[in-house]
């Protein structure tokens, strides 16, 4: 069984965002990708979508979900469901950074825009 020292995972910094996968096809997963995120006071992920389902699980930070046009605000220790295909936005509104770990039931995860166009992660980019 692999143990990843998740210290060891390569960072992605976007503007507003750190990513890193600490599970994933490059770790030999097939059907799930875990995501560990730091949003920054201000910032948010793009308006997008992934056709399986996602759950977040906010470790510290507050923040607005928006889903299909439905905006829910929410705090530390919630866990946030996201339906497959469904059209979303996380944005920390708060006044200090958002940590968070997300479950995505796909490997690669395919991300696309709103309105459907394919949405290129770098770190799925080839290495």
């Amino acid at each position: 069984m692999p143990i990843i020292d998740n210290q060891t995972v390569k960072p992605f910094d976007l503007p507003g965002l750190n990513h890193r996968t600490l599970a994933g096809p490059e770790h030999g997963m097939k059907n799930l990708e875990v995501w560990a995120q730091t949003i920054e006071a201000g910032a948010g992920t793009p308006v997008h979508r992934h056709a399986c389902e996602e759950a977040i699980v906010i470790l510290e930070g507050n923040g607005t979900l928006t889903v299909n046009g439905e905006e829910s605000r929410f705090g530390p220790n919630s866990t946030l469901i996201i339906p497959a295909d469904a059209v979303h936005q996380i944005v920390n509104s708060g006044t200090t950074r958002m940590v968070l770990i997300a479950a995505l039931s796909m490997a690669p995860v395919k991300v696309r825009h709103a309105d459907n166009q394919a949405m290129p992660l770098p770190w799925q980019a080839p290495r």
